[in-house]
């Protein structure tokens, strides 16, 4: 039966094992975006045992920048940067995987230097217009490249925590009336545009897409718009799919106590789709995490703060549930 260390074949990869490290802000990198050796070793230290290691958020564009001591993905001069950690990764013999993303509208004008700009006009951001739209597309195709030229083996599209594609779905943030917004049809349009345009310029590498499956909120998106979603996202090319929160972030309140929180929305949506699913939520025991494989709810399962405090929590799994004396799922 299938569990929490098997091997999972994703189309030309073999990643040994199913756990994820999540893409987590670690603080690491240079005020310009740059990688460092401080950022290297923290991944190099959790992905020995790994099977999936996804680099945090990396902006695709100088407006798209939420924070400082964010990684930058946004021109030439960071593809050598990325090419060394690519390069540590694979002598782990993990794969290199890197999420990209634009924060639109919650970015902050003192950080980007201009009016934060999104679906539509708010408080503190304005409205994109369709060329603005197009453009962003582009860049995040550009970032693709970039991440494609430094070794790396997919880029995940951060489409999730009220990011810009996530504000693009969701309709607590797009009221916009044209053809990138209103129906779910139009709201899912832009995501799905960067997806089809990032899959051209991956060629055979990995393609995945962190989905914010729900809002959490009366008029916002629902597990049952991320399942119409999910299959419009596996038809553009996408090979995995990362389920997570909506506008409700990554650990919402009301849900925190919960083991695996965010892994209904999961294992809804993989029932609809045939590639592998990422499950996720304050999961840090090893047999919990082994169960939700075995039991066919998720194919892979994120592990974040357990990681943060300790980098050897893989290592750890692996042993503990090859030593266990009695199955976990009996």
């Amino acid at each position: 039966m299938l569990g929490l260390i098997e091997p999972l074949k994703v189309k030309g990869y073999t990643l040994r094992n199913r756990i994820v490290l999540p893409p987590m802000q670690t603080g690491r990198a240079s005020f310009e975006g740059v990688v460092t050796n401080r950022l290297i070793n923290f991944y190099v230290k959790r992905s020995a045992h790994l099977g999936l290691p996804i680099v945090e958020h990396s902006y695709i564009s100088p407006t798209g920048k939420i924070g400082p001591k964010q990684l930058s993905i946004h021109d030439d001069s960071s593809i050598s940067g990325f090419e060394k950690l690519a390069n540590e990764l694979h002598k782990v013999g993990a794969p290199a995987v890197v999420q990209i993303s634009h924060a639109g509208a919650v970015t902050n004008k003192r950080v980007i230097g201009t009016e934060p700009a999104g679906p539509s006009p708010r408080e503190k951001s304005r409205m994109l217009d369709s060329k603005e739209i197009y453009g962003i597309a582009e860049e995040f195709a550009l970032a693709a490249e970039r991440a494609v030229k430094a070794g790396f083996d997919g880029v995940e599209l951060h489409g999730a925590h009220g990011y810009l594609l996530n504000q693009f779905y969701s309709p607590l943030f797009n009221r916009r009336e044209d053809e990138f917004g209103g129906s779910l049809e139009k709201r899912m349009r832009f995501p799905l545009m960067v997806a089809e345009k990032v899959r051209i310029c991956l060629g055979d590498k990995l393609l995945l897409y962190r989905l914010g499956s729900d809002d959490l909120a009366p008029y916002g998106t629902h597990t049952g718009d991320s399942i119409v979603f999910a299959q419009k996202l596996e038809a553009s090319g996408v090979d995995i799919l990362d389920v997570s929160g909506g506008m409700c972030g990554s650990e919402p309140r009301q849900l925190r106590q919960i083991k695996g929180y965010f892994v209904p929305q999961a294992a809804e949506i993989k029932k609809a789709v045939s590639v592998p699913v990422i499950g996720v939520g304050g999961i840090t025991e090893p047999e919990f995490a082994d169960k939700l494989v075995s039991e066919g709810k998720v194919d892979l399962v994120a592990v974040g703060r357990a990681f943060w405090s300790d980098s050897q929590w893989a290592e750890k799994a692996i042993d503990a549930l090859k030593n266990s004396k009695h199955p976990v799922n009996s």
